[in-house]
């Protein structure tokens, strides 16, 4: 997150806030859907991931419960992009949002459409997606929402955790509260169980995107002696990583108390991977076998930890390995929930086969961009090639980068079957395909 982007919209965007959702007539029995976003976690910080070090006893329960996806893509390596592809179904550059800023007004959200279908729809936690009124949760389709606007604040002072201007940066509905002193996580998991104690007998979507183990690093106190003789930042992110997983827990347990948890679906992924920044001590986190970090288009940026449970649908204890993106919960979700689709261009896909009958992957191409210019980094991934313009290699911690990590070929072509920890460029070796990956790329943006 180098820059935040704060813009009044004009008029006509302005209308997109006051947008009312005529909601289509109630179906019953659709599922509830509880999506948990992580914020900076690495590929493989989850105990059913295989990590040795690290505790995350709720979401190896999703896991345990419902479906481990290994190949499982962020749209970005940034944060609000990562929401933007998340939220609208859309790569990021398509719905004009590559970078860390805001959300078009005119973007059509998974939020928007589920409230058109007659869901309750609410967002706790981070935002990072817009200010104003029609770029905030309410004017983005989220009929309830409570946490902060902004991409990161301190868990008990509520305020921007950036280089100024150091706001306060709470919000309830719109309105800035004060609740100083009290423990972010505890707030978010308080209002997770009001939304749901607020529904009536519409089904409802919530959106948790949860601000942790994404830097301060400020995880329990128990936490923080459990994790006592790992070397720092390890140790930071560990603990802030189990306080988030103790949390998620005591939702799942309250789905449970309620008696929801068979009709609701619910999945847990991070926005991209781990961060190596200066405010993150440098890393923290762990990729494992992937090259890079967040910002970077390496796999270590976009391959992310990911679970799903729907119980009687899914099957449990599975795990999936075919390519899917946080792009095709969007169309996932609507088929699940017998909602419709919006009537824009969506690039992501249903993925209901590969997770209920193990089917073909439904596509093995993919686009992602950060920033713009003809300095943006991009990547196009068409089965095992990909090809990343502009490569940046965040592995190492950023005061050891050198140039912010870019690297010297323009052009960076990896045989992932071949290499999966993308060590060697093969561009120059197979000419035709960096052209026929190239081709792909202009082609996709002469459209954007």
């Amino acid at each position: 997150m180098y820059r935040f982007v704060f813009f009044i919209a004009g008029i006509a965007l302005s209308l997109h806030a006051t947008r009312s959702y005529a909601a289509d007539p109630p179906q019953a029995s659709r599922p509830n859907v509880l999506i948990i976003y992580g914020d900076d976690q690495g590929s493989i910080d989850m105990g059913c991931f295989g990590v040795d070090d690290l505790k995350t006893p709720n979401m190896d329960r999703l896991a345990s419960q419902g479906l481990r996806l290994t190949k499982m893509y962020s749209a970005a390596p940034v944060c609000s992009a990562s929401r933007v592809g998340l939220l609208t179904g859309r790569y990021p550059a398509r719905a004009g949002q590559p970078g860390n800023g805001d959300l078009r007004a005119d973007e059509i959200t998974i939020a928007e459409t589920f409230a058109k279908a007659g869901y309750h729809t609410g967002h706790v936690g981070k935002w990072h997606l817009g200010r104003e009124t029609n770029t905030n949760p309410s004017g983005q389709g989220f009929q309830s929402w409570f946490g902060h606007l902004e991409g990161c604040i301190d868990n008990y002072s509520h305020f921007f955790f950036w280089a100024g201007p150091n706001r306060h940066d709470l919000w309830d509905n719109g309105k800035e509260i004060q609740r100083g002193g009290e423990y972010f996580p505890r707030l978010m998991v308080d209002r997770c169980k009001s939304f749901i104690d607020q529904k009536g007998k519409e089904p409802w979507l919530l959106y948790w995107a949860f601000n942790a183990p994404h830097y301060p690093y400020q995880g329990s106190a128990k936490w923080l002696a459990h994790y006592k003789d790992l070397p720092t930042p390890r140790r930071e992110y560990c603990a802030f990583t189990s306080t988030m997983d103790e949390y998620i827990g005591e939702v799942l347990d309250y789905l449970d108390e309620q008696g929801l948890a068979e009709n609701t679906i619910v999945i847990y992924q991070p926005d991209h991977g781990h961060s190596t920044e200066t405010r993150a001590f440098g890393g923290g986190g762990n990729a494992g076998p992937y090259r890079g970090a967040k910002f970077s288009l390496f796999e270590g940026g976009i391959r992310v930890p990911s679970v799903v449970r729907y119980p009687g649908r899914l099957p449990a204890g599975e795990t999936r390995t075919q390519f899917v993106t946080a792009c095709d919960w969007f169309p996932t979700l609507c088929q699940w929930c017998d909602v419709a689709l919006p009537k824009n261009q969506l690039d992501g896909v249903s993925i209901v086969d590969v997770l209920q009958d193990n089917a073909d992957a439904p596509r093995e191409q993919f686009y992602w961009q950060m920033g713009s210019g003809n300095g943006a980094q991009w990547a196009v991934r068409d089965q095992q090639w990909k090809l990343i313009g502009n490569p940046r290699d965040t592995t190492l911690p950023q005061s050891k980068q050198i140039a912010g990590g870019k690297l010297k070929d323009p052009l960076y072509l990896v045989d992932l079957q071949a290499d999966p920890s993308e060590q060697t460029n093969v561009a120059d070796q197979h000419p035709e395909i960096v052209k026929r990956l190239q081709t792909i790329k202009d082609q996709l943006q002469d459209g954007f």
